[in-house]
């Protein structure tokens, strides 16, 4: 039985649409690429909700499956990662690690897209990654986590950190610092998913935007 909660991904990709608009306004206006990729990657974010908003509405398919795992699973923060890298790493490193991570996820999202599917796996009210008849496929995904928990949640977290030593920015210190809660919760509401709790992703997901937002809005203060 559907619950308010249940149309909760509805609300999460309104806000993905007017946050991307934002940010994609920001980048016309100055062309820096951790702005396009951050515009990118809430894009992407509520191209997953998205999803998840027709499934719950709908009902599950495999189709919609394979769009969910390539935009949660695959995008889901690797491109804000890479707006963090570039914003705050150097430039030669960044193009590095750009060329090799997008070939990597590129690999990624063609296995995923020729996988075979296992459809006694397929979930008719919730996606699921265990539809894949290629398991090794989802091994990739870690690697691509992994690269988005050190550059998104380490980076912003280590940009607290600085801008809270030199006391000259300290709403900057509290801005990463909100932005790094939010790009957790996803992660924890997708854990409790795994073990049945789909709703705590919902929650998550919809909660850690808005913190991504906001975090986002008081770094961007004129002080």
């Amino acid at each position: 039985m559907l619950r308010a909660i249940h149309y909760l991904p509805i609300l999460t990709t309104i806000l993905s649409v007017l946050f991307a608009a934002s940010l994609l306004r920001r980048w016309q206006r100055r062309h820096s690429p951790h702005l396009g990729w951050w515009a990118f990657g809430i894009a992407t974010y509520g191209l997953g909700t998205l999803i998840e908003s027709v499934i719950t509405l709908s009902g599950n398919t495999v189709l919609l499956t394979k769009l969910w795992y390539i935009a949660g699973a695959l995008l889901g923060g690797y491109p804000l990662a890479q707006g963090s890298l570039w914003l705050s790493w150097p430039r030669p490193l960044a193009r590095r690690l750009t060329i090799a991570s997008v070939a990597f996820v590129i690999f990624a999202t063609a296995a995923v897209i020729l996988s075979p599917v296992d459809l006694s796996k397929l979930e008719i009210e919730r996606p699921s990654g265990a539809v894949l008849a290629w398991h090794w496929v989802r091994l990739l995904t870690p690697f691509i986590n992994l690269y988005a928990v050190f550059f998104l949640i380490g980076g912003a977290f280590r940009s607290a950190w600085l801008h809270y030593k030199q006391r000259g920015h300290l709403y900057r210190a509290y801005g990463n610092t909100l932005i790094a809660v939010g790009a957790i919760l996803p992660g924890i509401g997708g854990s409790m998913a795994k073990a049945g709790v789909v709703e705590a992703l919902y929650v998550g997901e919809c909660v850690g935007l808005m913190l991504i937002w906001l975090g986002d809005r008081v770094c961007s203060m004129q002080k």
